[in-house]
């Protein structure tokens, strides 16, 4: 059977290895920031479809010495090319060197796509042409020492690219990572959620899509559809399944909610709610969290807080900003269990809360904490 690599951020591999075995994939091998497996195509675009915590699947096509030009060369030929494309299609490809003897991508890159042109002119006469931007066949190389790794990758743009954030907010949450800490949470998705420092919405659309069983896939394209060899009857099958679901579960939504004192971050957010076609499940909100009621009593509580990592801040607000979340648990999240994401710890205590778990996850190069908070209930209420 094929063999598949799944990428996820840091921290999340359980999150992934998880989903995976919930799509019914078999033995799942995880990685540092991935989970491998084999599977049988089918089930391969079943992943790039459901998968909520990955950022990208990929094929392995070839694995092999490379320790110099030729055998990079000659590894790549190894390859029928042909089962994805033909001549007239479009290729790309990415690189990673990790303690090789090349001293960037840019070369090894140049050598696996002149071995695949190569290939393609000695059957054809022709070879297809290089597409940066939606290729019909992405192809990763991994150059590791004296190892090289060749994969197709399915999804072509990256899997948290949902389709549904057109304009991105300055710091946004990664779709795919803030999917996979509402279920690295374990987020029960039949209660009541609400953010207050909602930022573009992210963790409020998934959570949504969650709750109502749509496929995070649903509505974009994939590259492995233009590939020659899919099943595309198997393919029609999955993503038939898939309609059907978010229809039954559209309306299985529990309350959700959230609210930010920024406009321009809530524009975007309701934007992006109309993109995800859940802009009837959210109530958004414009204030301060200090001074925020949600509309419902929540089970739980998420939030992105600023930690002054991506942008630049004053320290005095950022312990107002992470004051005000604390004061809003304080007043409006009695018996609910809140995770806060966090890459300064040192904030952390203006929340007046003690944290019952620290999961150490990766916000792109920013080393973060999603912590769980477990707000108590007054005595008497």
């Amino acid at each position: 059977m094929p063999r598949y690599y799944a990428a996820c951020a840091l921290g999340l591999e359980q999150v992934l290895r998880d989903e995976l075995v919930g799509l019914g994939v078999g033995a799942v091998r995880e990685r540092r920031g991935a989970c491998e497996f084999d599977a049988e195509p089918a089930l391969a675009y079943r992943a790039c479809l459901w998968l909520r915590s990955a950022v990208r699947v990929q094929e392995e096509l070839a694995r092999g010495p490379a320790r110099g030009r030729e055998e990079l060369y000659a590894l790549t030929q190894t390859v029928d090319w042909s089962r994805s494309i033909d001549q007239k299609g479009t290729l790309a490809i990415d690189g990673a060197v990790r303690d090789s003897w090349a001293n960037d991508t840019r070369f090894p890159v140049l050598v696996v796509k002149d071995a695949i042109c190569d290939r393609f002119r000695q059957r054809s006469g022709a070879r297809p042409n290089v597409e940066k931007d939606r290729p019909d066949l992405p192809v990763k190389l991994v150059l590791q020492r004296d190892e090289a790794i060749l994969y197709r990758e399915l999804g072509g743009a990256p899997l948290h690219k949902r389709g549904y954030r057109e304009i991105q907010h300055r710091s946004p949450l990664n779709e795919a990572l803030a999917a996979g800490l509402l279920l690295l949470a374990g987020w029960d998705p039949t209660t009541p959620l609400c953010d207050p420092m909602c930022g573009s919405a992210t963790f409020l659309v998934e959570a949504a899509w969650l709750a109502t069983d749509r496929a995070p896939g649903l509505g974009r394209a994939f590259a492995f559809e233009r590939w020659r060899d899919t099943d595309r009857d198997a393919w029609q099958t999955i993503y038939d399944d898939a309609e059907r679901r978010a229809a039954a579960g559209r309306g299985r939504c529990p309350p959700l909610a959230g609210n930010d004192r920024h406009e321009g971050a809530l524009a975007i957010a309701q934007k992006a709610l109309v993109g995800a076609d859940v802009e009837d499940l959210v109530a958004l909100s414009h204030g301060d969290a200090r001074d925020w009621t949600p509309p419902f009593r929540p089970a739980a509580v998420v939030a992105n807080p600023p930690y002054g990592e991506r942008l630049a801040a004053d320290p005095d607000e950022l312990a107002s900003s992470w004051r005000a979340l604390g004061h809003f648990l304080h007043a409006h999240a009695e018996g609910a269990v809140a995770h806060v994401l966090c890459g300064a710890p040192e904030l952390t205590r203006h929340l007046g809360l003690r944290a019952s778990r620290r999961f150490p996850v990766r916000n792109g190069p920013i080393e973060c904490r999603w912590l769980r908070y477990e707000i108590a209930t007054t005595a008497g209420r």
